[in-house]
């Protein structure tokens, strides 16, 4: 350790000096204790895992804010985090002003990035002309394209869709902006999807979107796996993952699986026996859950936490390799 000269007690006699010391050495001591908690949690740089924090529909400001905002300080907590990812459903119902305002109050005071794709509760449905009129009607075109707008200004998105790197994987996050289905793509997205997976036919890939892949849970509710609560158009989403077998991990939102369904963290969950779907949970509840993807250079370790609880989940742990292509 460096010998620290302090030239205010060069000189300085008796308890006066004492005094100084003993306020070096303690501020000394502070010091090592930020280091050492600095220490505990390695820098990406010499990290062996990247950290990627799933979070399920929000729906803000929404019911249990308070509990949401617990997690937010929670993840704010977790120092090794690279990125944290909402998988739609920001907005609570409509797609509002004061909704999109209360989801960018809210991330703002989050500490690590991010990165958001559109659900149906974000663009989808009409604004009702009175407020307590309720009901979810679609909303015209031109309602639909200044809520995706209001979408990528209030996060200052240049697109709704967005690729980025993360500890050598590629994330490819594609918005919903569908016209009619609440998990859909639009065919200018699909172009786009299409393009990007033709850039990277040998970095292994993961697709955020917010509807899950069809037959990748059970029906333990009527709407499971019916037309609106898949990703679509369902054909041509298909027809792209068999043509790019980078593709292994689709991580999804919408159909608020819990992890008291089996479907949660099940073999039912691989897609055409190659593409795994990591099925999140809302937000809307008391007890919130979250995902995280753990990204090793040969795997992907999925990890759940309860956040009432403030604990790990070991017996939903699950580990998926990247294929070798």
């Amino acid at each position: 350790m460096n010998t620290v000269f302090h030239p205010q007690t060069a000189g300085v006699p008796g308890p006066g000096r004492n005094r100084c010391v003993a306020m070096v050495l303690t501020i000394v001591a502070l010091l090592a204790l930020v280091v050492g908690a600095s220490s505990s949690c390695p820098s990406s740089a010499s990290r062996e895992y990247r950290h990627v924090v799933i979070l399920g529909d929000p729906h803000l400001p929404g019911r249990h804010l308070a509990e949401k905002e617990r997690v937010r300080r929670t993840i704010n907590g977790w120092r090794d985090v690279d990125l944290v990812v909402a998988v739609g459903d920001i907005c609570d119902l409509y797609g509002t002003p004061a909704e999109y305002a209360a989801a960018r109050s809210f991330f703002n005071r989050l500490n690590h990035p991010l990165a958001l794709v559109t659900g149906n509760h974000d663009y989808i449905y009409a604004t009702p002309a009175q407020p307590d009129a309720g009901g979810f009607y679609p909303a015209s075109p031109e309602e639909r394209a200044d809520k995706l707008a209001r979408f990528r200004q209030t996060f200052n998105l240049p697109a709704l869709s967005f690729s980025r790197m993360v500890g050598g994987y590629l994330f490819l996050f594609v918005s919903a902006d569908h016209e009619r289905y609440l998990a859909g793509i639009s065919n200018p997205q699909l172009d786009w999807l299409r393009t990007e997976l033709a850039r990277a036919p040998r970095t292994p890939t993961i697709i955020v979107f917010h509807g899950p892949l069809k037959g990748t849970q059970y029906p333990f509710k009527r709407y499971i796996n019916q037309p609106q609560s898949v990703a679509q158009p369902e054909e041509a989403i298909h027809d792209l993952l068999a043509a790019n077998p980078q593709v292994f991990l689709w991580v999804s939102g919408h159909t608020h699986t819990p992890p008291t369904e089996a479907s949660y963290a099940s073999p039912i969950n691989l897609y055409d026996g190659r593409v795994t779907n990591i099925h999140n949970t809302d937000m809307k509840h008391e007890t919130i859950w979250t995902n995280s993807l753990l990204l090793y250079p040969d795997k992907v370790v999925v990890r759940t936490f309860n956040h009432q609880e403030g604990a790990w989940r070991p017996e939903f742990e699950r580990v998926i390799r990247p294929p070798k292509i």
